[in-house]
């Protein structure tokens, strides 16, 4: 398969040069456009008003391109840059941190995905249940091989696959579980503290109520080192609402 490969923790990340030794070692062709820098929780964004500077990496039998923008970014000018030659999959990851919930919308990682599926190129975005992985080839492994079982040809127009796996070594973790994401949503504050010069500074914390999880949903299963697998598709219409819009005598 040609792979446009991306992630949103920079080109260097310990997940994304995994990913990429595995695909590599698979046979696959793979094409790396990725942010120059972390750009975590950065969303769908798109930078409009500076120009796009992009930098090749060659090092230790790594290649790819630095894009100094967002994973948005990088996504959009990878399919520019291989027009006539489309990758057949866009994998974003492996991401230092889960993906879960109303992180899908947060997350760079999820976006860059996301582009590739509203393009109608197959996506999937990876992450880990931990923000310092050292070591992500195990992890890096079973996504190469769970690549050829997933029915790609089948699946809906504008569909992202976010796989999840738990804080453990691939081995130990539990057997994957197709599930919905939690509709649990953090709960937020700022940790005021202060800087050298005598200076306030606020830095956002976060947490989901563990009593608001469902347990069969994609957190919960996370937490009990399930691997997680949950089909995305971004329709934002609400059909329930125009249903009783509309019998409210609307339209």
């Amino acid at each position: 398969m040609r792979i446009l490969l991306t992630n949103d923790d920079g080109i260097q990340a310990v997940g994304l040069r995994a990913l990429y030794r595995a695909l590599v070692a698979a046979g696959h062709s793979v094409h790396v456009f990725a942010p120059v820098t972390e750009q975590s929780a950065v969303g769908h964004a798109v930078t409009l008003f500076m120009p796009i500077k992009v930098r090749e990496f060659r090092e230790n039998g790594f290649v790819g391109q630095g894009v100094y923008g967002t994973p948005v970014d990088c996504v959009k000018f990878g399919l520019s840059a291989m027009q006539g030659n489309e990758p057949d999959l866009v994998l974003s990851g492996i991401n230092s941190g889960a993906n879960v919930g109303v992180d899908i919308l947060y997350s760079g990682t999820v976006s860059a995905a996301t582009e590739g599926a509203l393009m109608n190129i197959p996506s999937m975005a990876v992450s880990l249940d931990n923000f310092n992985p050292a070591d992500l080839d195990g992890q890096a492994r079973y996504c190469v091989d769970i690549i050829p079982r997933i029915p790609w040809d089948r699946l809906p127009e504008k569909c992202v696959l976010n796989l999840n796996f738990p804080d453990c070594p691939v081995e130990e973790a539990r057997e994957l579980q197709l599930c919905a994401h939690t509709r649990a949503c953090y709960t937020d504050w700022y940790d005021e503290r202060v800087d050298p010069r005598g200076r306030k500074y606020y830095w956002l914390k976060g947490e989901i109520p563990p009593g608001k999880i469902s347990p069969d949903r994609d957190r919960a299963l996370l937490t009990d080192m399930h691997i997680t697998l949950t089909p995305l598709r971004f329709d934002f219409t609400d059909r329930e609402t125009m249903s009783l819009l509309q019998g409210s005598g609307l339209s």
